[in-house]
């Protein structure tokens, strides 16, 4: 999939919006909804995904058994390996770095950023998580957007969670119906399963955590394997 079917997770803020899905509000009343300061998810499913994956594995665990390692906020002790994080300089990555950088072309796009400014790839790096692996809600500074493509994720390798960033966390929460779905625009956490050839761009300042990785797969096939990356506006 090419950047072109990246999807915007936004809200128009000026368009008029029923109060209640079952009970829509006649737009005569003047009673509307008007949705602002969203938080932009950004979610891009590449389906020609295999070769490029395949290789991917290949270079990441050649990586991992060079002995060459960068330990941050991951589990060393429980196996988990975290490279160094200068890899959108090599060339053997250059076909992820072009996905990537496709997609961060259509986000500019969307948002109407400066003409004379580029969103670029400044660091990425891979992790391994085995089983038993998760992360810790962290966000990554110094950046504008961050972002995530799985290239192994088997069945329970653990969703990424972002959590509503608004003070709203730290006040009074209000009741809400116990057996109907909450509006998206009142929740508090949002979930994505890890899909191979997904990729997903989110604010730098989001925070996030990833659940431990309970596959039952045996041997490499159950570990969850990530190629991550930050990104800056530049001038061209």
């Amino acid at each position: 999939m090419t950047a072109g079917n990246v999807a915007l997770a936004t809200v128009v803020a000026d368009a008029p919006k029923p109060a209640s899905k079952s009970k829509p509000v006649a737009a005569t009343e003047g009673f509307i909804q008007k949705p602002h300061f969203p938080t932009l998810i950004f979610q891009n499913d590449l389906q020609q995904c295999n070769d490029l994956n395949k290789t991917l594995l290949d270079l990441i665990y050649a990586e991992r058994d060079s002995g060459r390692t960068h330990n941050k906020s991951n589990t060393a002790e429980l196996g988990s390996w975290h490279s160094a994080t200068n890899l959108h300089k090599n060339s053997d990555y250059a076909a992820i770095l072009a996905e990537i950088n496709s997609a961060l072309a259509r986000i500019s796009d969307d948002l109407s950023y400066s003409k004379d400014h580029v969103l670029k790839v400044t660091s990425m790096w891979s992790i391994i998580n085995p089983p038993g692996n998760g992360n810790r809600a962290h966000c990554h500074p110094n950046s504008l957007w961050s972002g995530v493509y799985y290239v192994q994720a088997p069945e329970n390798a653990g969703n990424i969670e972002f959590t509503d960033p608004r003070t709203a966390l730290v006040m009074n929460q209000p009741k809400y119906e116990t057996k109907k779905k909450r509006p998206r625009e009142c929740w508090t956490k949002a979930n994505f399963k890890p899909v191979p050839g997904r990729m997903i761009i989110f604010p730098a300042w989001l925070y996030h955590g990833v659940a431990s990785n309970l596959s039952k797969e045996i041997g490499r096939a159950a570990d969850r394997i990530i190629i991550s990356f930050n990104v800056n506006q530049v001038k061209k």
